[in-house]
């Protein structure tokens, strides 16, 4: 049972090529993308001032890693054959490497049966689907412990990372504690944003302000939603001002901001990940 790792879909690739190119980056075109090809990137990247935003670009453009018996090798690794070898508790992948191995040496009567052999295909999709649910669950976890710590740190500011650009808003992450949330784009009341897709960005149309992926900003924390998992920040900039309101609006309670996408954040996030 492989871990295996397809190359990159050249859709993405092609529209980090474009991103790459103005920022003075070159993803040479027409030829076939190597792992090391990401690497000189993220080196230029490093010296460049960029690291945080192309090296958030780049696993984006990556594809899932997946298990399979079929063994197309593993991209991101650059290797051309790997499976797992750790404890058969981490992974059920694992014992199935073992028990093919105890088969194969004759080591015993725990090795590989003919059917699990012959559904070695239909085991790879059941392992990949399980790891990714897993992986669902302890994010949602973290997500809920994460909260529960900042709940009582509603209306601190802190120094954050724009991690996600989405039509309604920017995630930022909390450098101090990582903790991920929301600033909804209702709450940039001094201009109307666009949202740039290809860029990653959102551009006032009036002023030309631009918040980019990468970039960093002291954010407020608004609200804390322990039963969600769910932050709402607002730019430090504004802390003087009641939460969402647009110029010429009612102020409104941050707990019931309009517009507010139900759960739309978190899926988002999900998304992205």
């Amino acid at each position: 049972m492989y871990r295996i790792h397809d190359r990159p879909n050249p859709e993405k690739v092609e529209a980090l090529r474009e991103f790459l190119e103005g920022l003075g980056y070159r993803l040479p075109k027409g030829q076939v993308i190597r792992p090391q090809s990401f690497t000189g990137i993220l080196d230029q990247a490093r010296s460049g001032g960029h690291m945080h935003l192309v090296s958030e670009l780049v696993l984006r453009t990556q594809a899932q890693a997946q298990y399979a018996p079929e063994n197309i090798g593993h991209f991101g690794l650059a290797l051309r054959r790997y499976c797992h070898f750790t404890s058969p508790i981490r992974r059920y992948a694992d014992l199935l490497v073992h028990r093919g191995l105890i088969r194969a040496l004759r080591l015993g009567a725990d090795g590989l049966r003919d059917d699990e052999a012959a559904r070695f295909a239909e085991i790879g999709q059941n392992i990949s689907n399980t790891e990714r649910r897993a992986v669902a669950a302890e994010r949602d976890a973290m997500d809920r412990y994460t909260v529960a710590f900042m709940e009582d740190k509603v209306g601190t500011i802190f120094v954050g990372r724009i991690t996600g650009v989405t039509r309604f808003g920017l995630f930022v992450r909390v450098e101090e504690t990582g903790a991920e949330g929301l600033i909804p784009l209702r709450s940039l009341s001094d201009d109307f944003y666009i949202h740039d897709e290809a860029r990653h960005c959102l551009t006032g149309r009036r002023h030309g302000r631009r918040f980019t992926l990468g970039d960093t900003a002291a954010v407020k924390l608004i609200e804390a939603e322990a039963v969600t998992g769910g932050l709402l920040f607002q730019l430090a900039e504004y802390a003087d001002e009641e939460p969402w309101a647009g110029p010429g609006e009612k102020p409104r309670s941050p707990s019931t901001p309009r517009h507010r996408p139900k759960g739309g954040h978190r899926r988002e996030r999900r998304r992205r990940r």
